[in-house]
């Protein structure tokens, strides 16, 4: 069963794309403790200590295990902001905005028109002379730096990264910016116009007054435009009329100047944005209102609060319908999306109003094309909250899988909720347009395939990083990697298992040469600076299959989902670091995992374990066998060891990582009564060992 299911996994994490990854985990095995240990010398070769007992029989190895065992992979003492056990501290802080947002789509021209009033909240310790903020939307200008940073392929530019080279009047418009102040006792507002610079895809504000400490409030009034890129870095975009024939799709995200998020660990965070890695957002309420033609049915973040003014009486009936369906609902169908008496009469335009609390970002789509159906969702607690998805009906055509992606949602959101932490939000919304993959808190943007697997990436997206809110622009695998491994779960455990993946040793093989061949970056480097053909596994592939052995071969089920449950539960909401997911997974399972970071983390280091050789106590069988291994590369982990007898009996014998601590080659006595046929190293592959061709002793050899 073992082998099945880590076979199912690196099956999953060899298939890996950018907007779609999973994994499948292993069940545990009960540990076999072999009858006793011996301790061989160091090896000679690459790993060779002066002064140590030397094995004259050890092949040449590139281990050294003081290096990889070494302490002080922590390099930074716990503080008042975070603690050594990885919790915030107890005078931890970060900035709050809430937003006031309105927008309106011409889908005529493809133009945004947006008034934003933002309310900042300064926590910090310092007063802020100064504040910056994200417009995502100048990346699709010719000259910006994610333009120009694209590279060739052949003779062409090519990269899922920019706007595939649109030529339009794009980035942001700002009109105005403007300082909100009201004088304490009145009840006047003073509007005064703020001096700002532009640079790229960020914008400074300077306050004249500044933003005070621990509580100062800033209020701003922005008004902007934008054109809406075709193909937005594959985040957002435009599916026209020749592949929606009902009307154009518009997914639309990064619409809105956004705060940077100012932190106690490298204060403003204002890399720009090139396209490659995602964002970095501060919590807080929005409220927003989209006006788009009345033919439009606009679904958004968050909680719709005026549905009586967009929606007929009979889809309003169909609502209150879904909210206490177990099996999806039609809002709008298939035969009615060309209905005129599908959509409200009298007006041209309608405002659209939703509300999304305790969020860091929010997105919406329009479309008159849109088949809208929902079920309600079950979460632990008994919140009330609905699966919803918005399609054309090409969504439905080939091997589209549209018509179950209600359904999808649905038991992804259930699944993960129970296991880690409850859906937050009232509403989870997936859209089919033109992203091939993309999240936003309560809303999901796919291609207009749709399937399991892309709902079940996007929607776990909510736990990782819209709940536990790390750094995406230096830290891609705390939300990619993050979330691929709860992918796993979901995948093998919901609707019955029905996604899950099989495969064979040959597959997993290949799939531990990739996570660790030597052309790779370390998982521990900032997007920006990994070759974009290695996304998918150093962000996405490698970490998440680093949780998996975490949980399968390291710690334990039980042991892992304790911490890693603890980590989501501290985080939730906050700014964790990478040291502040080490140490509360180390702090909650009690286990010291810096050899673990350093090698599979930190640095790209590979595991290769051999057999080395089997002998018999006073060459007889009946008496026990001595039974030697050795470790070949820098990388070191547990121990899975099958071995047969002659007369057909398996057995398998375990060790913990901790025999590498101090050795290069490790022998062992095995209880045999018999001759022994084989000894097999890793015999499920279910360790990342990149050579198998020394996994095998047998007694012909």
């Amino acid at each position: 069963m073992k082998f099945k299911i880590i076979a199912n996994t690196l099956a999953l994490l060899v298939s890996i794309s950018i907007a779609d990854a999973q994994i499948v985990p292993p069940e545990r095995l009960p540990q076999t403790p072999p009858v006793q240990n011996s301790n061989a010398g160091r090896a000679g070769g690459a790993g060779r200590r002066p002064g140590l007992v030397v094995d004259p029989n050890a092949p040449a190895t590139k281990y050294d295990y003081h290096e990889l065992w070494k302490p002080f992979f922590f390099t930074k003492n716990g503080n008042e902001y975070r603690a050594s056990d990885g919790a915030p501290g107890p005078k931890y802080w970060q900035n709050r905005v809430d937003y006031q947002l309105a927008a309106k789509l011409n889908d005529e021209n493809n133009e945004i028109t947006g008034s934003e009033t933002l309310t900042y909240t300064n926590n910090s310790p310092q007063k802020l002379d100064f504040i910056w903020m994200q417009l995502d939307q100048n990346l699709f200008k010719l000259d910006s730096r994610g333009n120009k940073q694209v590279p060739l392929a052949g003779d062409v530019q090519q990269s899922r990264n920019w706007g595939r080279g649109q030529v339009f009047d794009a980035g942001y418009k700002i009109k105005s910016v403007k300082i909100l102040s009201t004088a304490k006792g009145s009840k006047t507002t003073t509007t005064t116009d703020a001096k700002f610079m532009i640079n790229d895809t960020r914008m400074q504000v300077f306050i004249p007054n500044g933003v005070a400490a621990a509580g100062g409030e800033l209020k701003l009034k922005i008004e902007y435009s934008f054109i809406s890129p075709d193909y937005g870095s594959d985040r957002m975009g435009i599916v026209g009329v020749d592949r929606s024939k009902n009307g154009k799709i518009f997914q639309v995200a990064q619409w809105y100047p956004r705060m940077c998020v100012y932190d106690d660990i490298i204060g403003w965070n204002t890399l720009p944005y090139t396209g490659e890695s995602e964002f970095y957002l501060e919590y807080g309420n929005f409220d927003i209102n989209i006006t788009a033609p009345a033919k439009d049915i606009v679904v958004c973040s968050g909680e719709l609060l005026n549905p009586k003014d967009v929606y007929t009486p009979e889809q309003q009936k169909r609502w209150a319908e879904a909210a206490k369906s177990e099996k999806t609902v039609f809002i709008r169908n298939a035969s009615e999306v060309t209905d005129p008496s599908s959509r409200p009469a009298g007006k041209a335009e309608l405002t659209w109003h939703y509300q999304i609390r305790n969020a860091r970002d929010a997105s919406w789509a329009a479309s008159a094309s849109f088949i809208v159906d929902a079920a309600k969702m079950d979460l632990p607690s008994g919140k009330k909250s609905l699966a919803i998805s918005a399609y054309p009906v090409e969504g439905t055509a080939g091997r589209a899988q549209w018509s179950r992606g209600t359904e999808f949602v649905k038991n992804s959101i259930e699944y993960n909720s129970a296991k880690w932490f409850e859906y937050p939000y009232p509403n989870a919304v997936a859209v089919a347009g033109e992203a091939g993959g993309m999240e936003y808190p309560g809303i999901i943007f796919c291609s207009l395939n749709g399937g399991w697997s892309v709902i079940d990436h996007e929607f776990g997206h909510n736990w990782f990083p819209m709940v536990v809110g790390s750094n995406e622009r230096l830290y891609g695998w705390m939300d990619e990697g993050f979330n691929t491994f709860i992918n796993t779960l979901s995948s093998y455990y919901a609707l019955k298992g029905e996604f899950k993946k099989r495969n064979d040793t040959t597959s997993l093989m290949n799939g531990w040469r990739t996570y660790t061949r030597p052309s790779l970056e370390p998982i521990l480097s900032n997007p920006d600076n990994l070759k974009e053909a290695n996304n998918g596994t150093l962000l996405y592939s490698k970490p998440a299959a680093g949780l998996t052995l975490l949980r399968e071969e390291i710690l334990g089920p039980e042991r892992f989902d304790y911490a890693f449950k603890t980590y989501i539960q501290r985080w939730a909401y906050k700014h964790p670091t990478p040291d502040d997911f080490f140490h509360t997974i180390e702090n909650a399972s009690g286990e010291s995992l810096q050899w673990f970071w350093r090698g599979w983390f930190e640095n790209t280091w590979r595991l290769d374990v051999a057999v080395r050789d089997v002998r018999y106590v006073d060459n007889d069988p009946a008496k026990g066998a001595i039974i030697t291994i050795d470790n070949l590369e820098k990388m070191a982990m547990p121990v899975v060891i099958e071995i047969k007898t002659v007369s057909g009996k398996t057995d398998r014998v375990n060790f913990a990582a901790e025999i590498w601590e101090r050795n290069t080659s490790w022998s062992f006595k095995y209880p045999s009564t018999e001759a022994i046929q084989s000894v097999t190293y890793n015999p499920d592959s279910s360790l990342p060992d990149y050579n198998p061709a020394n996994n095998v002793w047998t007694a012909k050899n």
